[in-house]
């Protein structure tokens, strides 16, 4: 996984007993359980101890509260970021109230718990005998038409269960894919669902010529709104004069792309702005058509909550593109180059492209560890939009370590109890407070403690 990578260099940085290096980390706790994460950030501590100052980019809680220094950034995301919000200490981070960091490591703000448990559709996917890598022959028990969570500690086969042999099994099964899904007896139950989605953080696309607008499908009726305009009529312009992938509006300069790269013999390409269009990817006549006194590169410069007001009267607009607010992502630019997006931001696009679709109600999600890369605040707009998928009767199957999604599961399959050999076997299932209660699982362990926080907060309240 990316974080085993990273963490077997921080141990052979810890045998070398250099002191005086400045070392960087980016999220070292990708992947980790929180039984795991107090071994790393012990690790870190012998590092500092050394004499060494480590710098790490961060959104675990635990990591957070072990930091001598923080400094918060913010305070969105976007153009709305930017500017150092907080510096200091925990409890400075906790009482600047500017801080949306601090404000959920203080308690002031919190991902909340969901109020009943969906009692689900009554039917279920079954895995039958899974003995791929470590898996011990399990039956894993799926029910649908919930929020089905897969915990357990690194290395306990959450992936191989899921990935390798549940997604990869049904993607042969109703796509006819040819990759090869891991070893279990059978799958039944599989005539309750129609179709299954595995929402990766991989990029929505390798070329700077995809972007949020063409991806979730918003910038073709944007194209043809364009076409209808007076004056490209009067011209005779169709909605292709209005993309920057084929002739006729885009500027042939740099094809479209909006900027030329140029090869330095034994240097890096250099990419500069294309000096005809400006970076603007169209050419004079596709930029003389206005709607509503903006050209087409001027609203493909706009973010998503500009767009939003902009195309207000337009439903088959509106609707792509209020998803996308909803998954937090009001803030990215409609041509934002895809390569230019963040994992996190790539998994959402995808989220809101999924949830404008109409639901047939009986689709499968998958997540491998969705919160990879989110904050608190991400984490609980990431958790909404869930939520609504399972509401239209879908069932989303999460692989995750992040206790405020655990929390909201309406089901847990807990695997373990250890890593490697030790795990492949089912620990415990059922809901999170039945696992909270369970002795023998790790994650048990760990959500008692953010389920009674809130009891006893509710206590404290009550007086």
């Amino acid at each position: 996984a990316g974080g085993e990578a990273q963490r077997i260099r921080l141990a052979t940085q810890i045998g070398s007993g250099l002191m005086g290096v400045l070392y960087i980390c980016d999220e070292p706790t990708i992947g980790l359980h929180p039984a795991d994460d107090f071994r790393l950030i012990a690790t870190l501590k012998r590092l500092r101890d050394l004499g060494n100052t480590i710098l790490v980019v961060e959104h675990d809680e635990a990591m957070m509260r072990a930091a001598d220094h923080i400094i918060d950034m913010g305070p969105g995301a976007g153009e709305h970021g930017g500017w150092v919000v907080a510096t200091g200490t925990l409890a400075d981070i906790m009482n600047c109230p500017q801080s949306k960091t601090g404000q959920y490591l203080s308690g002031a703000k919190q991902i909340p718990l969901p109020t009943t448990r969906r009692p689900g559709s009554g039917q279920e996917l079954v895995i039958k005998g899974a003995r791929e890598n470590n898996l011990k022959d399990i039956d894993v028990r799926i029910p649908l038409g919930e929020l089905v969570c897969i915990t357990g500690v690194s290395g306990s086969g959450k992936s191989t269960l899921i990935d390798d042999i549940l997604y990869k099994k049904l993607a042969n099964l109703f796509y006819r894919s040819r990759e090869r899904a891991g070893e279990c007896d059978d799958i039944t139950g599989v005539e309750h669902i129609d179709k299954v989605v595995n929402i990766d953080q991989s990029p929505i696309g390798r070329t700077p010529r995809s972007n949020p607008a063409t991806y979730t499908g918003t910038f073709t009726p944007v194209r043809e709104l364009f076409a209808t305009v007076p004056e490209a009529r009067m011209r005779g312009y169709g909605p292709g004069r209005f993309s920057f992938n084929v002739k006729g509006g885009r500027c042939e300069a740099c094809r479209g792309e909006g900027y030329i790269q140029i090869e330095m013999q034994f240097l890096p390409d250099v990419t500069v702005p294309c000096e005809v269009c400006k970076g603007k990817r169209y050419n004079r006549e596709a930029l003389e058509i206005r709607f509503k006194g903006k050209n087409i590169a001027e609203v493909l410069d706009m973010t998503v909550e500009q767009a939003l007001a902009f195309f207000d009267h337009f439903p088959k607009i509106k609707n792509k593109l209020a998803t996308m607010r909803d998954v937090g992502l009001g803030y990215i630019r409609l041509g934002q180059p895809a390569p230019t997006l963040s994992g996190g931001e790539a998994q959402r696009v995808k989220l809101s492209t999924e949830l404008s679709r109409r639901s047939t109600g009986r689709t499968l999600y998958i997540l491998d560890e969705p919160t990879t890369g989110l904050s608190f605040e991400d984490v609980a707009a990431l958790l909404r939009v869930l939520q609504r998928l399972v509401d239209a009767g879908n069932t989303v199957v999460v692989i995750e370590h992040h206790l405020d999604v655990i929390k909201n599961a309406d089901h847990i399959v807990d695997l373990g109890p250890g890593a490697g050999d030790k795990g492949g076997y089912i620990v415990a299932t059922g809901t999170p407070e039945e696992i909270a209660k369970e002795r023998s699982s790790a994650t048990g362990q760990y959500l008692r403690r953010v389920l009674h926080k809130d009891e006893d907060m509710e206590y404290a309240l009550s007086g």
